[in-house]
């Protein structure tokens, strides 16, 4: 698979990446643009999985697919690959998932918070009622920029 680490030069800061939570069900996506500010995302069947990307590629200049290295995501760069997602501008990088499910799920029932009797029920006892595969592909594509962008860092601390 394909991997790209920053350079420091602005023509490798990405515009945009598309997070990727590969599942075998479904996946999760996130469109993040360079500063980390989230633009779109979506939990979307594994079987549509081209099209959502490709779509999103279209409408947007995604510079990086970033995929989750756990659960499907040998299959999952196989099937981008093959549908002509996968361009020498456009590289797969895959990214550490560990422990991002457990980080989703808080910060998904921090965004939603209980109603009504919901309220008594201990944080740790929730449980969502819907899928956030989406919150996961989000903290993949911000694990990524604060690894490039700590590296542009280094080596802009490195010339001076």
């Amino acid at each position: 698979m394909e991997g790209r680490e920053g350079s420091g030069r602005a023509a490798d800061w990405p515009r945009y990446v598309l997070g990727i939570d590969p599942g075998r069900e479904k996946c999760g996506l996130a469109l993040v643009a360079r500063d980390g500010s989230l633009v779109e995302k979506r939990v979307a069947e594994a079987e549509h999985l081209e099209a959502e990307v490709r779509s999103w590629c279209e409408r947007y200049p995604v510079d990086l697919l970033i995929l989750g290295d756990r659960t499907g995501a040998r299959a999952c760069h196989e099937r981008l690959k093959k549908a002509g997602l996968v361009l020498p501008g456009r590289p797969v990088v895959l990214v550490d998932e560990h422990l991002t499910s457990q980080e989703a799920r808080r910060q998904y029932l921090a965004e939603h918070p209980p109603r009504g009797l919901g309220r008594l029920i201990p944080r740790s006892l929730r449980t969502p009622p819907e899928p956030y595969d989406d919150y996961v592909a989000l903290l993949l594509a911000r694990r990524y920029l604060k690894k490039i962008s700590q590296v542009r860092q280094e080596n802009t601390s490195f010339v001076e």
